[in-house]
């Protein structure tokens, strides 16, 4: 592969996303379904890539109508077999960039304070995540492997397309090839779209019923976002810089440092699973082998975490900005997105649309009980505000929840925001693409835990979030709020 086609690739990308947001400015569907640009701009390659534009060109071939060029389409639809080939490898390395910002430049907050905050959150969200294996390990236990023919480690899409979304299922795609089931990556892709975009619509339809029904605290029924802000554009008189200028420019360019910062984060996960991969080999591979299967990016994310650890404690110039990595972790995410959705397979999915139908519904189902029954009885206040946004993760990674809680608390006035936020940093580095979501695959096929050793670790992992948050944290709060009336009661009147 030449250096031109890596180039020419990358180019052809960033046009295809400057594209998809003019489809966004311009088209009210888009925009009342509040879609990313890089899902419009994954779709419209995906349209033009082999499996539509290449076989309606392959039939116009046959008949011999423009066949030089029908040809050459035919095998790598408009943009050709090297871009393809090129994109198709973009996903597995952005991954890592994506996770290694997760941390960077965030303040750790105290135990006590992320569990008194974010507690009720990170119950629902891993009751939300390990009931979407136990969901799809019983149906590919049962159901998709005696009847249809699918190996059991489908049950893990759910989770991986879902929670996971394109990231995680693109960074996958190496695991899937190893454990003999590369048609895995495109239906975990295919999962993470329809997750995506039910994420988006189920949501906004549940947020309209949520202000009707007086669910919602801060909107109501006839409360909706600008023409502007639809479209993804920011008001002129609310815009912000988007990044801080920590270090002169003379020097080096800010951005320069914080891509270093992530840069370093990256290598870091990368000598942590080699060791890691080393130790395996010298002391249990002979009995059961896991690190072997697993993907970088849940270790550059552990390596965002050591980096940002020796930030807290040696960083008296406060030189990392939040915003500077996030515009990164943007960009990369969007570039990862559009080559993974370019190059999903649609004979994959055509191939096992069974399978995919019957595990797709199954996790939609699942997560809408989630939301209308658990949520309520876990979450202490707030509770739509708070659900919404896992509801939205839980179908189409943390973009989706945190679009979806804009719509439903724009000005920031519940504590929505700041509790998901610390839920996330105990939560992300297991389910949705974390350590959990990296080892499922390699567990379920390994002889000594295998699906049905799995299934119990899931179904135990949910159980003991459910008694977590509908039993301990509200006798906690009870307490507390006893507490609090005591002392009121001792509270001399004057």
């Amino acid at each position: 592969m030449s250096p031109n086609t890596v180039g020419l690739a990358l180019l052809l990308l960033g046009v295809l996303l400057l594209i998809s947001k003019l489809v966004r400015v311009r088209w009210k569907l888009t925009q009342k379904l509040y879609l990313p640009s890089s899902i419009i701009g994954g779709g419209i390659a995906l349209l033009l890539g082999p499996d539509l534009f290449g076989r309606a060109m392959g039939l116009l071939a046959d008949r011999g109508i423009a066949e030089g060029f029908a040809e050459r389409a035919a095998e790598g639809g408009l943009f050709g077999v090297d871009i393809m080939s090129v994109w198709a490898s973009l996903p597995g390395l952005l991954i890592s960039v994506v996770f290694a910002s997760l941390f960077l430049g965030k303040r750790m907050p105290k135990m006590r304070e992320a569990i008194d905050l974010a507690g009720p959150n990170l119950s629902f969200g891993i009751t939300v995540a390990s009931g979407q294996y136990v969901i799809g390990l019983l149906l590919a236990l049962l159901v998709l492997a005696p009847f249809f023919g699918v190996p059991v480690i489908s049950g893990a899409l759910i989770e991986i397309g879902f929670l996971g979304g394109h990231g995680t299922a693109a960074g996958l795609g190496d695991t899937f090839e190893q454990v003999g089931w590369a048609e895995g990556q495109d239906l975990a892709l295919g999962m993470a779209t329809i997750g995506l975009l039910s994420g988006v619509v189920i949501g906004i339809i549940l947020i309209n019923w949520g202000a009707r029904r007086g669910k919602t605290s801060v909107i109501s029924s006839d409360n909706k976002g600008s023409d502007r802000e639809q479209a993804g554009l920011v008001e002129r008189e609310k815009r912000t810089p988007g990044s801080m200028m920590t270090i002169h420019p003379s020097s080096m360019d800010p951005l320069t440092l914080h891509f270093g910062l992530v840069a370093l984060a990256v290598i870091i996960g990368q000598l942590v699973l080699s060791a890691l991969q080393w130790v395996e080999q010298v002391v249990w591979a002979d009995t059961i082998e896991i690190m072997a299967y697993v993907p970088l990016f849940p270790l550059a994310m552990i390596g965002g975490i050591i980096v940002q650890l020796f930030i807290d404690r040696f960083d008296r110039n406060d030189i990392v900005d939040e915003q500077s990595v996030e515009r990164i972790q943007g960009l990369s995410l969007d570039v990862l997105v559009i080559a993974a959705m370019a190059t999903l397979s649609l004979q994959a999915i055509a191939d096992n649309i069974a399978a995919f139908a019957v595990l797709s519904i199954a996790g939609i189902l699942w997560c809408l009980f989630a939301f209308l029954f658990l949520a309520p009885r876990i979450m202490p206040n707030y509770w739509f505000e708070r659900g919404i946004g896992e509801f939205g993760q839980s179908l189409g990674v943390t973009a989706t929840g945190m679009v979806l809680m804009r719509v439903v608390d724009p000005e920031v006035r519940t504590p929505a925001y700041p509790a998901f936020g610390y839920k996330q940093l105990v939560f992300e580095p297991f389910f949705g693409g974390g350590l959990v979501t990296a080892a499922a695959i390699p567990l379920i096929v390994s002889p000594l835990v295998g699906p049905w050793g799995f299934l119990a670790i899931m179904a135990a992992t949910m159980v003991a979030s459910l008694f977590f948050g509908l039993v301990v944290l509200r006798r906690r709060r009870r307490k507390e709020e006893q507490r609090a009336e005591q002392g009121q009661e001792q509270v001399p009147v004057a």
